[in-house]
């Protein structure tokens, strides 16, 4: 392997590659190619992080950043699910819930478990169609920022295919973008918080019969036989209205049998059509992402802030504004939804967006940015630098999302309004309600001298300089609604449920 030396602060941009299985990666997704916004074509601003980012965890306190008191309250089950690390190579530096249709909108490279065809041009109807690679068939899109690590040494890039999301994903994605789909209100979310014991696998079987007629609508509309709004409305939604009243009133009265209150979902049962699949929107089907009030300027903005990606002549490059070095594949990812301190917890939504710390904390101040940093062992204790782990400790971050649902949308303009922490006691804000609580924990087998040196990074926006408070974490539930459902039986039982 041939090295070149180093040319200050802004060094020739090196090709990376995974530093687990040797397999290269390239983020020229769908022919779209992917430059640096720093210094000229080919060059990137290449720095290390910070030395004053580093910190021995042992001189951490314990319980620095870790609130026992929801560990010890609340319902105690949890639900682990199992998407694998990555070993696809599902790489991108886009991000359709903060850059919706912006590519390289995150100017940082994000690794992906879960949903298959997540990119910049994903909506909740890409999103549905899309393989998965959880095990128990959870399509929800879970993706956070890569690691490397930085040598200061230039490295040539392998000589491998791109591992990436297909041309034909993003195609998809756009395509759908253009069409027309139901629209149809949550009922898992809607469910009371005591669903019997007894009527758990008959409401789950509906819940599930709820999603296939949903399926089965937008193939109805898909096939463009129905060429006028008037007759979608008389072929599908109509009939699908009378389809979900009939499984609405099954649910209502298999809860009703086995609890002393009555369960009314009778409001639920109406769908409306709406184009395209972009995510959103609440309940009801109004905007709520911010693009419906976005002043041209702002969209302009969003264009400029992506331009770079269509710059030529740079397709198998692997740096993205001034992040290099060596990717670090997870050594593991564990997705756990637990119950964050409450009592009893209520379903998701589907198509929910949950935004976990602030890639741009600098800009924005610390309101939202949150330690995440850690070492094996030590998980007692968080802080917002990058941790120095003894012998027989891995480098780890645990992401521990937002839990409080404020009972209608699924987005809001800042992407945070609409869910929020609950208090030190699990309590949700009055208004909202407490829904699982997403917890990711990332583990990686960073060398001890590499810790030592102050030689790895977390990918970040250029402004960050690679901030370990830049940290973040990005979440759409695209589970079924029994599959959620089940979710929330675990944890409200307090059984411990994985899949």
């Amino acid at each position: 392997m041939s090295r070149s030396p180093a040319t200050g602060r802004h060094r020739v941009s090196r090709r990376t590659k995974i530093a687990t299985g040797g397999l290269a990666l390239a983020i020229a997704v769908g022919g779209i190619v992917v430059a640096t916004t720093a210094g000229k074509t080919g060059e990137a601003s290449a720095d290390p992080a910070d030395p004053s980012f580093f910190l021995d965890i042992a001189k951490v306190p314990a319980g620095n950043f870790v609130n026992k008191a929801l560990q010890q309250k609340g319902a105690r089950g949890t639900f682990t699910v199992n998407c694998g690390r990555n070993e696809n190579g599902h790489f991108n530096p886009d991000n359709f819930i903060a850059q919706p249709g912006v590519r390289n909108g995150a100017q940082h490279l994000h690794d992906y478990v879960g949903n298959l065809s997540t990119n910049a041009d994903s909506n909740n109807k890409s999103l549905s169609k899309a393989g998965t690679t959880c095990r128990n068939g959870d399509k929800s899109a879970y993706y956070w920022p890569v690691v490397r690590i930085d040598t200061g040494e230039d490295e040539e890039a392998e000589a491998n295919p791109p591992a990436s999301v297909p041309a034909s994903d993003r195609a998809g994605a756009a395509k759908d973008n253009a069409s027309t789909q139901v629209d149809c209100p949550d009922v898992a979310s809607q469910l009371p918080e005591d669903v019997p014991d007894q009527a758990m696998d008959e409401v789950n079987n509906n819940l599930t019969q709820i999603d296939q007629q949903i399926d089965e609508a937008n193939k109805r509309i898909a096939k463009g036989d129905l060429k006028t709004p008037q007759d979608v409305q008389n072929a599908v939604v109509g009939p699908l209205k009378d389809k979900r009243t009939a499984v609405l009133n099954r649910i209502a009265t298999a809860i009703g049998r086995n609890a002393a209150k009555p369960t009314n979902l009778g409001g639920l049962a109406a769908c409306a059509l709406k184009q395209g699949g972009q995510g959103g929107l609440d309940n009801g089907g109004q905007a709520s992402n911010g693009d419906k009030n976005a002043s041209a300027g702002q969209k302009q903005q969003k264009q400029t802030d992506g331009a770079a990606a269509e710059l030529p002549g740079v397709n198998d490059q692997n740096e993205v504004a001034g992040n290099d070095g060596e990717i670090q594949r997870v050594q593991s990812a564990t997705i756990t939804f637990t119950s964050g301190g409450a009592r009893k917890v209520v379903a998701m939504p589907q198509f929910l967006r949950i935004l976990y710390g602030d890639a741009k904390q600098s800009t924005n101040g610390p309101a939202n940015a949150r330690p995440s940093w850690t070492c094996t062992g030590f998980e007692d204790r968080l802080t917002d630098h990058y941790p120095i782990c003894p012998a027989n400790s891995k480098v780890e971050r645990i992401h521990a999302f937002p839990n409080c649902w404020d009972g209608k949308n699924i987005d809001s303009t800042n992407h945070r309004t609409h869910i929020v922490f609950a208090d030190q006691q699990g309590k949700c804000p009055q208004g909202f309600k407490n829904v699982p609580q997403l917890v990711i924990k990332l583990v990686y087998n960073i060398p001890h001298d590499i810790q030592v040196k102050g030689q790895y990074k977390v990918d970040a926006f250029p402004q960050e300089s690679h901030n370990p408070r830049s940290d973040h974490d990005d979440f759409a539930n695209v589970m079924g609604q029994c599959l959620m459902n089940q979710v929330v039986k675990c944890i409200n039982s307090g059984h411990r449920c994985s899949q």
